[in-house]
């Protein structure tokens, strides 16, 4: 039996989230083989995270053309296209339906975690034949078993939800953040479900000027309603909170400028505190409640909380790809000719112009960052963004460079929608993961629509939150 050729072995597609599979999806309609890694014990295991959040986005932007007709022969039921779906309804009517078809069910290994890609056989220093090599993506199970898969080619849908930004200034951790986890959340906790006792009664700390931290902040001021005692302080990087209250009734995504109007009415209300110009220098963990100690532009900030909601962002894991030769632009770690065109301080989610291969490939041939962890560092990713990438990317696989070429995107402009960065504050996006009524939250998934979360998780959030 001969040895079997690069062309011969499966592309794989690490995430089962939105973007992952409709990469597999597309891959299928091709002729190209796909193998979905998932590190989570189901399909969209981080948009579940933050499964009370509802998306920005209606219907008609979160379901891809590929998966779309995967679906439609099982009798599947389309939702209405023109409602708000929350992340539970992403997996519940779309993403678990997807994954169930018989054509990417026995192409589906769930609880099964991505640890490292590399050439096959080849680290990154060895160029010769280097072209020629497939990839070898290392793996680990829910037993804790490592084996090595290989591939001709990969496609990383893995989002950044896994990854926040630190607390702490310059993009380091604060002192004692490490030892503080035990009083740290995720952007997206469930403020009025699951997480409720977590909150009711207590002084909660929520640093970040993201969407994320807008929905957590109105589930936090409605819980103060019903439990009195509960105390709500709001930490920003920047000095005005301008840009998140946003478009209003401008926005062309009606829940996302609700949402800015709503945050604004609570803080003009006092019924939040907001501080800004805060740098966060140290935590110290006691017993039941941590002190965040830092300064202001004028004073000193220093408040004992019992929960801190750490919504200051995502960012990339790419230590799993440092034996790649990626060509990643050193501001926003985004391959650096997408870099320009999703750029936070020139761009909001609208403006961000269609994209497909050619920008997203690398200097080794047939590896692609799709999805919220394309966008790095960058808040902007929108879920059909992500849909619209990876038709491209197997358009490219498949030999068919005029249609990887050809890349168009339909989405709603997004009124004065602009990235929290632009204002040198923390934060999710405008697009991305964010949460039901009141929570409002953009599919990028990672997530993204869009942590990682289309228009677009999630942190992986996968934000999208839905890609995260």
């Amino acid at each position: 039996m001969g040895e079997v050729t690069r062309s011969e072995l499966p592309v794989v597609v690490i995430g089962g989230g939105p973007v992952g599979l409709a990469a597999a999806a597309r891959l299928l309609e091709r002729g190209l083989e796909p193998l979905i890694l998932e590190a989570g014990d189901r399909v969209g295991a981080a948009v579940a995270s933050w499964g009370h959040v509802r998306l920005f986005s209606p219907w008609r932007y979160d379901v891809d053309d590929a998966a779309r007709r995967l679906l439609e022969p099982t009798g599947w039921a389309a939702p209405d296209p023109d409602a708000l779906p929350t992340g539970a309804d992403l997996i519940e009517k779309y993403l678990e339906p997807l994954a169930a078809t018989p054509a990417l069910a026995p192409r589906l290994r769930l609880s099964t975690r991505a640890l490292a890609v590399a050439r096959d056989g080849a680290d990154k220093t060895r160029s010769l034949g280097r072209e020629r090599r497939g990839y070898v993506v290392r793996t680990r199970d829910a037993a804790g078993r490592v084996a090595d898969v290989r591939a001709r080619a990969v496609i990383d849908a893995s989002g950044t939800f896994g990854t926040s930004n630190p607390l702490g200034a310059s993009g380091l951790a604060a002192a004692g953040e490490a030892d503080s986890a035990m009083f740290v959340t995720g952007a997206l906790p469930d403020v009025l479900g699951s997480d409720r006792a977590r909150f009711a009664g207590r002084h909660t700390l929520v640093v970040g000027m993201g969407h994320s931290a807008a929905n957590t902040l109105l589930s936090l001021v409605e819980l103060a309603e019903a439990e009195p005692s509960t105390r709500i302080t709001w930490a920003i990087r920047g000095g005005s909170a301008r840009r998140l209250f946003g478009g209003g009734t401008d926005d062309e995504l009606p829940a996302r400028g609700l949402l800015g109007t709503r945050l604004e009415s609570a803080v003009d209300a006092g019924r939040l505190t907001l501080v800004t110009w805060t740098t966060i220098e140290r935590l110290v963990p006691g017993a039941e409640s941590v002190r965040v100690l830092g300064t202001t532009r004028e004073d000193v900030f220093d408040v004992e909380v019992h929960a801190i909601v750490n919504a200051t962002g995502f960012r990339p894991d790419l230590e799993m790809l440092r034996e790649l030769r990626l060509d990643l632009d050193p501001v926003v770690e985004a391959p650096s000719a997408l870099a320009p065109l999703i750029d936070p301080n020139q761009h909001s989610c609208g403006t961000v112009p269609p994209h497909g291969e050619a920008v997203l490939s690398h200097p080794d041939d047939g590896f692609y960052l799709v999805g919220m962890k394309s966008y790095g560092r960058a808040p902007t990713f929108l879920l059909a963004t992500g849909y619209e990438q990876v038709r491209s990317i197997a358009a490219s696989l498949a030999g068919d460079r005029a249609a990887a070429e050809q890349v168009e995107l339909d989405l709603p402009a997004t009124g004065v929608c602009s990235s929290d960065l632009a204002l040198g504050t923390e934060g999710g996006s405008c697009c991305s993961t964010t949460p039901a009524e009141p929570q409002l939250v953009q599919l990028g998934l990672g997530a993204p629509v869009g942590v990682g979360f289309a228009t677009g998780v999630a942190h992986g959030r996968s934000g999208d939150p839905a890609d995260a």
